[in-house]
């Protein structure tokens, strides 16, 4: 038995008493809810990079906003579905100042998180169609993105853009679209799980394929402006965040709020539809609606029977967040760095101690600095790195889950570890390696 820094008895007896036959293949939440058991039991904190949480605190504008607005009484109203004037004007005015993209006011919608604003996206797009059933994920992505095709009992299909960047991702995306079922594609840029951000010219190609073959792109972008590569923090000046709305009009955009303005426990996320989109008519919309026009369907008809409306109070505190970031006043950069600061020394932290860097590269660009990065150890799957991890207290979620074709990686996430860990880190690090020398001639195993 090693001496891991970690009860190995402990650990060992924790695990099997979860019930998860491979722990290695567990959900976010299944680690989650293992790592609370461990750390209640031996009283050791583990170095948790399992799950996205924001670490930071709220901007003090934001909070004062919605103080307010609960002091004139707007929790005893219900909220309009289409949101707060405030909210969709300068929500409006941002994506123009920091996307150089126009739409108008009626097309920024909150929503219940940017999840609801996902799910409401799937549901409608999939009733506008008697002949396409299926939306296309561009992995590695968000899980519960799947989930909710799942719930909603629709189709969906995938794969793992690794080795698709650059021009090689026209052929891979139209060798889908061609078959003529795909209405929807979805990823996300920053990637969740692997920090991957796609190119102009990937985004060009995702866009001119979204005209060619009429597919709407739900484009997540729950990391804007977090490509630390660019300061896309100016108002009204370049570089912009890059967009497929400059390729489409076949697009909704899922802005959230929990990340960049570091507002995520009152959930409420920021949908964009383009000009196009709010009107569009689709007739087939007239089966389980009382419109054929997609983006009143989208609002009163599918988020009207998810939630009636997001939260009202929260919004004025968006709102109040976004017309400081619009005026110039506040810049969010500023605080979300923080991430991409944590997450240079992390990886440093790694790679000295054997581990390697799986996701690595944008094209010819080595990948940013940010909220997640990707990591492998040789002679271990990412199912067998997880869960020997543990006895090491280090946390995080195995890429399998992600439906990453590249089982031999972890995803980790930078937020909840604080400065005053990283010598912990380093330490459990080291004597990680020292347990396991590394084998140079079995680069991976591949369960």
């Amino acid at each position: 038995m090693k001496d891991t820094p970690i009860s190995y008895n402990v650990v060992k007896a924790k695990i099997e008493e979860s019930g998860l036959p491979i722990i290695g293949r567990g959900t976010i939440r299944d680690i989650v809810r293992l790592v609370n058991k461990i750390e209640s039991a031996t009283g050791e904190k583990y170095v948790r990079m399992e799950m996205g949480i924001p670490g930071l605190n709220t901007p003090q504008i934001g909070i004062n906003a919605e103080i307010e607005s609960i002091k004139r009484g707007v929790t005893s109203k219900y909220p309009m579905l289409e949101g707060i004037p405030e909210f969709s004007n300068e929500a409006a005015r941002f994506v123009k100042l920091f996307m150089n993209i126009d739409v108008k006011p009626a097309c920024c919608i909150p929503t219940t998180g940017t999840l609801q604003g996902s799910y409401a996206s799937f549901i409608t797009i999939d009733n506008m169609y008697e002949d396409r059933d299926t939306t296309l994920f561009i992995d590695p992505g968000f899980p519960v993105h799947k989930q909710q095709i799942t719930v909603a009992r629709q189709k969906m299909e995938s794969f793992d853009v690794y080795n698709y960047r650059g021009n090689k991702l026209r052929d891979k995306l139209e060798s889908y679209f061609k078959n003529g079922n795909i209405h929807s594609v979805l990823y996300s840029n920053p990637n969740n799980p692997t920090w991957i951000c796609f190119t102009e010219k990937e985004l060009q190609i995702i866009g001119e394929l979204a005209n060619k073959y009429n597919v709407i792109v739900l484009e997540d972008l729950a990391y804007f402006g977090m490509d630390f590569r660019k300061d896309f923090s100016k108002p009204g000046k370049p570089p912009y965040q890059p967009t497929v709305a400059n390729y489409t009009e076949n697009y909704i955009l899922l802005i959230s709020t929990s990340k960049i303005f570091s507002y995520p426990g009152q959930r409420v996320g920021i949908l964009i539809l383009s000009n196009k989109l709010l009107y569009l008519k689709a007739p087939a919309l007239k089966r389980y609606y009382s419109s054929d026009v997609f983006g009143y369907v989208l609002l009163y008809g599918t988020l009207y029977a998810i939630s009636a409306g997001a939260s009202h109070s929260p919004q004025y505190g968006i709102a109040a967040i976004l017309k400081a970031i619009n005026n110039g006043d506040y810049n969010f950069r500023d605080d979300v760095i923080e991430y991409g600061k944590k997450a240079k020394i992390m990886k440093r932290l790694f790679i000295e101690n054997g581990f390697e860097i799986v996701y690595d590269k944008d094209e010819e660009d080595d990948i940013a600095d940010g909220f997640f990065f990707t990591i492998s150890y040789p002679g271990f799957s990412g199912v067998e790195l997880l869960e020997e991890l543990l006895y090491y207290g280090i946390s995080a979620i195995s890429l399998i889950i992600t439906r990453s074709e590249l089982n031999h990686g972890l995803r980790a996430c930078v937020s909840l570890v604080k400065r005053s860990q990283f010598t912990v880190l380093e330490y459990r690090l080291k004597k990680f390696h020292e347990h396991h020398p590394i084998d140079r001639t079995e680069k991976y195993n591949s369960t």
